[in-house]
């Protein structure tokens, strides 16, 4: 009885489908009337120029997933009708897209238009969700918007709105409390949003302090749109916690890309000590630029009770922190204070709690010959006018030294991963506009792949012969400070305008703007830097990015100043997020492979050589010799072996997910959904 049930269930589902697909002007399959659909795994985007659109293709950037735009605004755009949405292959009805990115709930700006028709019916035909990007609170989505019953309108900056039990239990299961709005300037208005009350249909999953719905999904007429209320772009906090699950909702939990939370921190100069900032000069004494303050401040260098404190700060926050030691500046050290190095000695004793990285011997500049008789510094020439180089042999010396004082030691050291000191030999604009020729062959030389660049320079992953770099985010946190006060100095002088005493650089700078005054010294470090750098490193862990940040010993010795920030970042993080989504905390190899496997995914992508689709619970990938897919999947998805299955990817954020290729024999990646 139950099995003849099911299948005449399963035949009015398809009649239905048929009858969808008949009316939309799409052609049903004639063989075989029980043949399921095909459903490309790819959004289409309907783009009004808005930032919320603009915020969900960011997203969608983020993670991998391929989509397709039509700019509402163009008028040589193609029509959205039944043929530009559905087709037959191969006898099979084919949605061309898994879902949909609306700017709003009627992104034709009529309810009865051709397009606004046939989308309305491919949804319904296919089961595909639509997401209304920003749109009013009104009934037509689902929402009462009278004052009664939690109906509201208004700036959000600074709210703390909740997940409803349904976002807990659906889409945003990876989230763990409430979702706080920011509130960044008290003279701009951030964020502005309705909140209204449900009608029937609508599930909230995310509440304004007031009680009404901000975010939820919207059933009817057989079709879902997830609604949003809120104003956002890609750069905000909130926006950035949701999206996940705002991708979820939308291709119903399989889709390609991934997405994790990273997080690695490089300590450089590690054994090395860093020059401190001259709050009378306003300069760093040692620097080239920096006149007249030899011997007016002391080094800054970490003590064992800071290497003890670092071990114990790591097994209490439990983030791994990356040492980029120079061996041979410690030895340095060493002999000038009498052949006793107890912060060296504090370290090795606790060797295995760290990550070690090659950060060269003793930390030279490694691409041009520098000629410091100039302000700035210059490029040293030739007597032909030829540039001086920094020679090959020069540079393998540094780098394969400071490796074998590891290995004498007993690091953990990967003989692959390098970051010299200052990026140098990597091109340094304005005076060294290209690399140093003679850094690849070095680099090939001892055996390094993987060697750091500044993202501040060059965001992008590149190659340097056969190696590759690992853009690394600098930290606000100066590598020549140890005290917070010093560090309040120096960030007043740069972003303080000459009117206000400051050096008036931020005037000029289009990538930065002043402080409306400069900040106390004795409180502005905590009160403002910790909250601004914490919330910028906060918004690279939630964009899928790896790339590590990096700070300096300095910061981890005298007054500790990067701990504050490092807190933060965990606390607000691990306030936002359930156990299901921990933070990814990678070593720099492992993160070169992750930057490298996106890059050549985007490729793919971009070339238009990605096939993948969904036919019932078989999800079929087709990819590029030698590309890696990145896949997304529920929990109980297996993979298709060439014998037998075996269970597909790794846990995150309550999905399953991987890099994929086909196996042996196999032209395809298959993966079978839980029924």
């Amino acid at each position: 009885m139950n099995k003849a049930h099911g299948s005449n269930a399963g035949r009015t589902t398809v009649a239905l489908l048929t009858a969808g697909l008949l009316a939309a002007g799409i052609p049903a399959a004639s063989a075989d009337v029980t043949t399921p659909p095909r459903i490309d795994l790819k959004v289409l985007v309907l783009d009004d120029g808005g930032s919320a659109v603009d915020a969900l293709v960011w997203e969608l950037n983020s993670i991998g997933l391929p989509y397709q735009t039509v700019k509402l605004g163009d008028s040589g755009r193609p029509s959205v009708d039944a043929a530009f949405l559905g087709d037959t292959v191969d006898g099979r009805p084919r949605a061309k897209f898994q879902g949909v990115i609306a700017p709003n709930d009627i992104p034709f700006g009529s309810a009865d238009s051709p397009e606004q028709t046939a989308l309305a019916t491919y949804e319904k035909t296919f089961g595909i969700r639509q997401i209304d990007a920003y749109t009013w609170a009104h009934p037509e989505v689902g929402l009462d918007y009278t004052d009664q019953n939690g109906g509201w309108a208004g700036v959000l900056d600074g709210a703390r709105t909740q997940l409803t039990d349904a976002g807990k239990s659906g889409p945003f299961g990876y989230l763990d409390g409430p979702v706080p709005f920011e509130d960044n300037s008290p003279l701009v208005s951030e964020s502005y949003g309705y909140a209204a009350h449900p009608r029937d249909g609508y599930t909230s999953y995310l509440t304004a302090p007031t009680g009404g719905s901000l975010l939820g999904s919207y059933t009817h007429d057989g079709r879902s749109e997830l609604v949003v209320t809120f104003a956002y772009n890609q750069y905000q906090e909130q926006f950035k916690v949701l999206a996940r699950g705002m991708v979820e909702w939308l291709t119903q939990g399989v889709h390609l890309g991934q997405s994790r939370n990273y997080f690695a921190v490089h300590v450089d100069d590690v054994l090395a000590p860093d020059a401190r900032w001259d709050t009378a000069l306003h300069c760093t004494p040692g620097d080239f630029d920096c006149a007249g303050g030899a011997g007016a401040t002391s080094d800054i260098r970490m003590t064992a009770a800071d290497a003890q404190y670092a071990a114990q700060w790591e097994q209490s926050s439990g983030l791994t922190l990356d040492l980029l030691y120079n061996g041979g500046s410690g030895d340095e050290w060493k002999a000038e204070h009498g052949n006793a190095d107890p912060l060296a000695a504090q370290l090795l004793a606790d060797k295995a709690r760290f990550r070690w990285e090659n950060h060269t011997y003793t930390h030279e500049f490694l691409g041009c010959v520098q000629d410091t008789t100039t302000v700035p510094w210059s490029c040293a020439k030739n007597p032909d006018g030829s540039t001086q180089w920094v020679s090959r042999s020069d540079i393998y010396g540094q780098i394969i030294n400071n490796y074998n004082w590891g290995v004498q030691n007993g690091l953990p050291v990967d003989r692959t991963e390098l970051v010299t000191g200052e990026h140098s030999g990597l091109k340094t604009l304005p005076q060294q506009p290209q690399d140093n020729p003679d850094l690849a062959g070095a680099l090939a030389d001892a055996g390094v792949r993987w060697t750091g660049s500044d993202d501040s320079r060059e965001p992008q992953q590149r190659p340097v012969g056969n190696a590759l770099t690992v853009p690394r985010y600098p930290m606000n946190v100066y590598y020549n400070v140890g005290k917070a006060a010093e560090m309040t100095d120096e960030y007043n002088w740069i972003y303080t305008s000459k009117a206000d005493g400051g050096s008036g650089v931020c005037e000029n700078n289009p990538t930065s703007t002043c402080l409306p005054a400069p900040l106390d010294t004795a409180t502005g470090y905590q009160s403002y830097i910790v909250p601004q750098e914490a919330s910028t490193a906060l918004r690279h862990v939630l964009a899928n990015d790896p790339r590590p940040h990096y700070l300096h010993q300095s910061n981890l010795a005298e007054e500790r100043i990067a701990y504050p920030v490092l807190d933060k970042v965990l606390g607000d993080y691990r306030g936002l997020f359930a156990d299901s989504a921990p933070i990814v905390n990678l070593r720099q190899k492992d993160i070169g492979t992750e930057l490298s496997r996106q890059s050549a995914w985007a490729q793919a992508l971009a070339d238009g050589k990605v096939t993948a689709y969904r036919v019932g619970n078989t999800v079929t990938v087709q990819t590029p010799s030698g590309v890696m897919a990145p896949v997304t999947a529920p929990e109980g998805t297996v993979r298709q072996q060439l014998l037998g299955t075996a269970a597909f990817g790794t846990p995150y954020a309550g999905q399953r997910s991987a890099w994929s290729a086909p196996d042996v024999f196999q032209t395809a990646i298959t993966l079978k959904l839980p029924a």
